[in-house]
């Protein structure tokens, strides 16, 4: 036991050596983050008002509000300029140990999830967003003004933003589950209801219990599922096809 300890040690002090530069390189670019952070909350709110221009300005209600907005904004905004530097020191942490057609797996998966996260990401800003803003806002009327809370409105474009990313990867996921062979072929397409049902209370949760938010959120969702049964009979029989072959 003592034997693999010492054989491992190595690698302990060169992966706790690269956990102190990730910690580092997102203090750093979260502490950059925040001395912009009125220009990071003027792009995040401004959807809101051109959505509903009469709007002013945002409102907060407690004193901590205000100042745990912008730290949660500038942390994730940290994490997110960050984040190529984290890919990075992954990759030379496990570069390695991998052999040639191993490490060109690794990027090419990198390359493809990055893309599709970043996608995610734009369509819910310039997309989604907007139109959720618009729909929400035509309820105000000469007698309801709307008062928007600051804390709830970033946590929520934040939510917006990630959901949309993670959700454009997907079909991405589920071309790879079958080309691994970790699920049958077909398996996506016989499970639909299961995986409707897990959707529909994935939205409702990040929509925290409102309605049209839930359908807002599922529909896009369900259409990502569906472009992920029609991308994995077009990529994710090649292998099982190859093996064929061989066999």
């Amino acid at each position: 036991m003592i034997g693999v300890l010492e054989h491992f040690r190595p690698h302990q002090d060169e992966l706790r050596q690269r956990l102190i530069r990730c910690c580092i390189a997102v203090l750093l670019t979260s502490t950059i983050a925040y001395l912009c952070n009125d220009e990071i909350a003027a792009w995040c709110m401004r959807p809101l008002y051109l959505a509903y221009p009469p709007l002013g300005k945002l409102v907060y209600t407690k004193l901590t509000d205000a100042f745990l907005s912008y730290l949660k904004l500038s942390l994730l905004a940290g994490l997110a300029t960050a984040f190529p530097f984290l890919l990075y020191q992954v990759w030379l942490f496990i570069a390695p140990g991998l052999l040639d057609h191993e490490k060109r797996t690794v990027r090419t998966i990198v390359l493809w999830a990055t893309s599709l996260f970043v996608a995610g990401a734009t369509f819910a800003f310039f997309v989604a967003l907007p139109l959720m803003l618009h729909y929400f806002m035509s309820y105000a009327s000469p007698f309801l003004q709307p008062m928007i809370n600051l804390g709830p409105y970033l946590t929520f474009t934040i939510r917006m933003v990630l959901t949309c990313g993670i959700a454009f990867e997907i079909p991405f996921l589920m071309v790879m589950a079958t080309r691994a062979g970790l699920l049958k072929d077909g398996h996506f397409r016989q499970k639909r209801l299961p995986f409707y049902l897990a959707i529909a209370v994935l939205s409702f949760l990040l929509a925290a219990g409102e309605i049209t938010a839930t359908v807002l959120l599922a529909l896009p969702l369900i259409a990502l599922y569906e472009a992920g049964i029609v991308a994995c009979r077009v990529f994710g029989s090649r292998r099982s096809s190859g093996q064929t072959t061989v066999s």
